[in-house]
């Protein structure tokens, strides 16, 4: 039987992404419209015949000066829904940052689980699938979602760019807090294999009270070391510059700071200026708009992720294995 034509849509705001994805997968975007109204009410609809047809739509959902993380996501799900009352054969969702994922669990009485509300509206909306990116927490995330769920991570990419970089040095990856130890540890395995070293792990302890971060023992030896701190996404760069500041205070000889979402809270210019941290590593599945501090822009650095995100897409409309493509280091 033959597959379902393949067609993709990226939505306005994430366009300069989703131009990428498409001229690896060689397919051109198709054309859709969005429309805003003055009353602040959206339309939006394909501009082709959808009938049939494997679809797959871009967006990823974050706030930005042309549109809050809600406008975003509305338009995101009216679209899902006119698919597939057009016909469309499946419609799978690739949203690189999936907006409310970090409220995934109730942490004060009568606390929203947001996370398990915003997985019915797509289902709400007949989405087959969601294709996200190294979200926050992946129990959660899989958990939340009847349909079917895809996770994205970025430590290949991490990989390839730091294993030139600490080649010759003795490296530590970070943790900066006990909850991220799975991922550091994910990192630190791939990052061995790729150097054929065994490279060590170390965690900061980290406690956060009425928004207050604390805590600054350290459990690893990070003396005479490069150190790696690796976590999911940075917003005020709070947690970062603790773990930084606690590594140096240990003998770290660098700190590195890596996280896949860079969100950037308006804190970060200030909090990301400090002196011990190096470098600052992110994708880009988030437009860093926020910051303007040149000491902070001149640390950054912004891996692509669209060569991994057209091999998902490949990948899922002709059946093929996202566990290989995750496991290619």
């Amino acid at each position: 039987m033959k597959d379902p034509e393949v067609k993709l849509f990226s939505l306005n705001t994430t366009r300069p992404l989703g131009q990428k994805i498409s001229e690896k997968l060689g397919i051109l975007l198709s054309d859709h419209e969005e429309r805003e109204f003055e009353d602040g009410e959206h339309k939006i609809r394909p501009l082709i015949n959808v009938r049939g047809c494997d679809v797959f739509v871009l967006d990823s959902l974050y706030s930005e000066p042309k549109a809050t993380v809600n406008d975003k996501l509305c338009n995101l799900l009216f679209f899902i829904g006119a698919l597939k009352d057009a016909a469309a054969h499946r419609v799978t969702a690739i949203v690189p940052y999936l907006c409310y994922s970090r409220k995934d669990r109730k942490s004060k009485p009568r606390d929203p689980v947001t996370t398990r509300y915003v997985a019915s509206l797509f289902e709400a909306v007949g989405c087959d699938r969601i294709v996200t990116l190294d979200v926050h927490n992946l129990a959660a995330f899989q958990n939340a979602f009847r349909c079917a769920t895809e996770h994205l991570e970025g430590t290949n990419l991490f990989v390839e760019y730091f294993a030139p970089l600490v080649a010759d040095g003795n490296v530590v990856v970070v943790s900066p807090d006990i909850g991220g130890i799975k991922r550091a540890e994910q990192f630190r395995q791939s990052l061995s294999r790729r150097l054929s070293k065994e490279i060590s792990q170390a965690f900061v302890e980290k406690y956060r009270t009425g928004g207050v971060i604390s805590g600054e023992k350290l459990v690893g030896d990070v003396s005479g070391r490069v150190a790696i701190i690796i976590d999911d996404l940075i917003s005020s760069g709070t947690t970062l510059a603790r773990a930084a500041s606690t590594c140096r205070q240990h003998g770290a000889t660098k700190v590195y700071a890596v996280a896949t979402h860079g969100v950037f809270a308006q804190a970060s210019n200030e909090v990301l200026a400090t002196p011990d941290l190096e470098q600052v590593v992110i994708t880009n599945t988030i437009i860093p708009f926020r910051l303007t501090a040149d000491i902070v822009k001149d640390k950054l650095t912004i891996l692509d992720t669209s060569s991994l995100l057209a091999s998902a897409i490949d990948r899922i409309h002709h059946g093929g294995s996202l566990v290989e493509l995750l496991e290619l280091t």
